[in-house]
């Protein structure tokens, strides 16, 4: 899920509804973006992202085991609507006072949502939960490797180029090529995420912009997914999963990395998010049964190097 985060520069990679994501409202006060040291936030606030992230993955482990009862496209509705749900209720936003350019980038945050959420899904379908996030992430990776201005930039392009490569290659028959392109799908998407996330976050206070999207988001989604799953949607125990996934992709995660990021700097917690990969690739082994290749674990390593070292570099980009 899975699933915006504070005001922060572009340079600076973020999770999202991720992978599945989740989001955090972009106008939601945050730690001084100065500070780049040392995890400043304390234990306790490491231990937050930490947790939103093994949410985050885990809740993109239950979904896969979602997929056999109501579909993929099933699987993103659920989530979605329930999600948006969620933030309606607690948000409550207003929609008087808004412009056609305002509504106009809430249907384009809701599209790049839902965009992300699908195309990361479908690559689970067809590749080991690990290796779909090694690569969606590569989308905020090279918003990081562009936005910089440091040569060293270009080194951590290069690692993880190199990390995709061996990714590839990293088991006998390499990886399916349709879940390949679904993942890097979601990588771009992810990227607009981000951009549209720092502009919603401008125009629309707290989180109203982002539970607007997530409504945006579900509606586009619906259709497909009645479509596909049809009344297995309605299954109690379809929806009950589907709940899960929600709470553990979007609303569990999105608690705790908002209150990660009033205690530490968003430089910091991105480099913890940065860890998402590695940690997908645990539940997929625990929850799926998945298991990589050491060429494939070695590929990970190298893209969550890569990840953590271009947000380390960005940050020392932005002025204090």
């Amino acid at each position: 899920m899975t699933e915006s985060r504070p005001a922060v520069p572009t340079a600076v990679p973020i999770s999202v509804p991720i992978s599945v994501p989740s989001p955090v409202p972009a106008a939601v006060p945050a730690a001084d973006t100065g500070r780049t040291g040392s995890l400043g936030g304390g234990a306790g606030a490491v231990g937050l992202v930490l947790g939103g992230a093994l949410s985050v993955q885990f809740g993109a482990a239950v979904a896969a085991l979602l997929f056999p009862r109501a579909g993929v496209s099933g699987v993103v509705t659920l989530r979605l609507v329930i999600a948006a749900a969620v933030l309606l209720a607690v948000c409550r936003p207003r929609p008087r006072g808004y412009g056609r350019r305002d509504w106009l980038l809430i249907g384009g945050f809701g599209t790049a949502l839902a965009g992300m959420n699908t195309l990361i899904y479908e690559a689970i379908d067809r590749i080991p939960l690990g290796a779909a996030v090694t690569l969606e992430v590569l989308g905020p990776l090279a918003l990081s490797v562009i936005a910089g201005r440091r040569p060293t930039r270009w080194l951590w392009a290069l690692l993880a180029l190199c990390g995709v490569v061996l990714l590839q290659g990293g088991a006998a028959h390499g990886l399916d090529l349709g879940g390949v392109g679904f993942a890097l799908g979601a990588s771009v998407m992810w990227a607009a995420y981000i951009l549209l996330s720092a502009r919603t976050g401008r125009r629309f206070p707290r989180a109203d912009g982002l539970a607007l999207a997530m409504t945006a988001a579900a509606v586009l989604t619906l259709p497909f997914g009645v479509a596909t799953a049809g009344t297995a949607l309605f299954d109690p125990v379809t929806l009950g999963l589907g709940a899960a996934v929600a709470g553990l992709s979007s609303v569990l995660p999105y608690t705790l990395e908002l209150l990660a990021l009033r205690r530490m700097p968003t430089s910091t917690f991105a480099v913890l998010v940065s860890l998402g990969p590695a940690i997908a690739a645990v539940a997929g082994l625990l929850v799926l049964g998945q298991s990589l290749a050491a060429g494939q674990v070695a590929a990970i390593v190298l893209v969550v190097a890569a990840s953590a070292g271009a947000v380390r570099t960005s940050a020392a980009d932005l002025p204090r």
